[in-house]
């Protein structure tokens, strides 16, 4: 008998190793299983913040997400996790890659305060399902992976280092280590150290003591570094706010919750209209909106995916990652189910790196993150006790590991080094993928044009770089048009 149950364990093991090709990636199911949680505790806090954004915005007729005048935001920590879950699980289970999703950040500020504001809430979800509707189009017809297999190799490398100092800038700036100098200090520089110049408070200390500790469980090669990191700076932020005064906690505090589960309640599931924004807001400018929402979820998701490929060691002779049709699926639909569920486009998140960084190679670790999101349905009073400070140290490490792919970018090539400098320094100083992507595409093809090498370029760089350029006018455009 016991035989047989070592047997059958055996046989269910065996199905999985083969089923998301662990061993042939080389990685472990406990390495999968400890990625998985590394990426869940990097993003859970999306689970707090998209209520935050998204709860207090008024829409056209001065009502709140979810319904009446009371910011709803266990409401939207709910359809935000359900969907989050959702979508992950399927990214891990269809295309068998370590990439987690959930609502876009950026994508929903601009839903909150750019488009709610000029219709009903349903009528803004409504304009995301569509967008998320378009991309799957694009990529049915092989048009989004023609437009990927178009950009050169050097520059699929120069998006994923300029992603790794975006992400490090996230880090620095969620825990307060880095801080934006208010307007009215009259000084052209944008950022300095802390608040005032200087490090102050026990928030920066705590996410100090977390950097620190991850960087040396990191060269010691400790395994699991990073979850350790996290949940030990975790306690650490509880007990200093127990103990202190601390008050100035970025986002979450992190004080035990007096219930640990609670009952969801999913009302924003289902409240969307697909064509309300063209009759209240017009074609013209619901067109645009979806233009603008398509065209900054089209191509964060191939600078996510190609970095996270990188890091992983997973891509292609072409640069290209396993699967790739299936990923933008099922990033595609993840779009739509964002807006289908009032909770905004979900996309894939470039903190799934700090998952590859603990060791995930392949789906089953995003089927980890997936179920996670799920429970977090239920727990997320206790979910929301880790405070950023605890979480982003590991997108700072994260941030130094793919900085070491630019030794893969030839910097005596100008035209390649330009637009790949343009790319890398634009991500984190505009704090947005997009904008860094943009740029190089567009510095890319003007150095060819400008050097009488206009027919090595391919057709869809032309496209995508006028298309950019739309993007980055699109205030003008609209004002013109409307």
């Amino acid at each position: 008998m016991v035989y047989a149950v070592s047997n059958q364990r055996t046989a269910v093991s065996g199905g999985i190793d083969r089923y998301f090709k662990i061993t042939e990636r080389g990685s472990t199911v406990g390495r999968e299983v400890r990625g998985g949680l590394v990426t869940f505790f990097t993003m859970a806090y999306i689970i707090v913040l998209n209520p935050l954004i998204l709860g207090f915005a008024t829409d056209s007729e001065g009502q709140l997400l979810g319904g009446g005048t009371v910011p709803n935001l266990a409401m939207i920590a709910a359809g935000t996790s359900l969907v989050a879950g959702v979508m992950t699980i399927l990214m891990g289970v269809v295309a068998n890659y370590p990439l987690a999703l959930a609502t876009g950040l950026g994508l929903n500020a601009f839903v909150a305060f750019s488009i709610a504001s000029q219709m009903t809430w349903a009528d803004a979800m409504g304009l995301v399902v569509i967008e998320g509707l378009v991309i799957l189009v694009l990529v049915l017809t092989g048009f989004r992976e023609a437009v990927f297999h178009a950009v050169p190799a050097q520059l699929k490398v120069a998006i994923s280092v300029g992603i790794g100092l975006f992400i490090a800038l996230i880090g620095f700036v969620d825990a307060g280590f880095v801080h934006r100098i208010p307007d009215a200090a009259n000084t052209t520089v944008p950022v300095q150290l802390g608040a005032t110049g200087q490090l102050s408070g026990w928030p920066v200390l705590v996410f100090a003591v977390g950097l620190l500790l991850v960087i040396g469980l990191w060269v010691r090669k400790v395994k699991g570094a990073i979850l350790i990191s996290i949940v030990a700076t975790t306690l650490l932020a509880i007990v200093v706010e127990a103990i202190g005064d601390p008050k100035r906690w970025s986002l979450t505090t992190p004080a035990w919750p007096d219930k640990v589960f609670d009952t969801p309640d999913f009302g924003t599931v289902g409240e969307f209209s697909l064509l309300g924004s063209f009759e209240n807001a017009g074609v013209v400018t619901a067109l645009l909106f979806v233009f603008t929402l398509l065209l900054a979820d089209f191509f964060d998701t191939m600078g996510t995916m190609t970095a996270i490929g990188a890091e992983a060691g997973l891509l292609q002779e072409d640069g290209t990652p396993p699967n790739t049709q299936r990923i933008l699926i099922v990033d595609s639909v993840a779009a739509a189910a964002g807006g289908a569920a009032g909770v905004s486009s979900n996309t894939s998140y470039i903190e799934s790196a700090s998952g590859v960084g603990e060791g995930a190679r392949t789906g089953l670790a995003s089927v980890v993150t997936g179920v996670l999101f799920l429970l977090s349905v239920f727990v997320a009073p206790l979910v929301a006790i880790i405070p950023s400070e605890a979480a982003v140290p590991a997108l700072v490490l994260v941030g130094f590991l793919m900085m070491q792919q630019v030794k893969g970018i030839d910097w005596d090539d100008l035209e390649v080094a330009i637009p790949a400098f343009l790319t890398i320094v634009l991500m984190p100083f505009t704090y947005s993928i997009t904008a860094g992507i943009g740029a190089g595409f567009i510095t890319y093809v003007f150095i060819k044009l400008v050097r009488g090498k206009v027919a090595s370029l391919h057709p869809l760089m032309w496209l995508v770089s006028v298309l950019f350029l739309v993007y980055f006018f699109i205030n003008p455009i609209t004002s013109w048009l409307t």
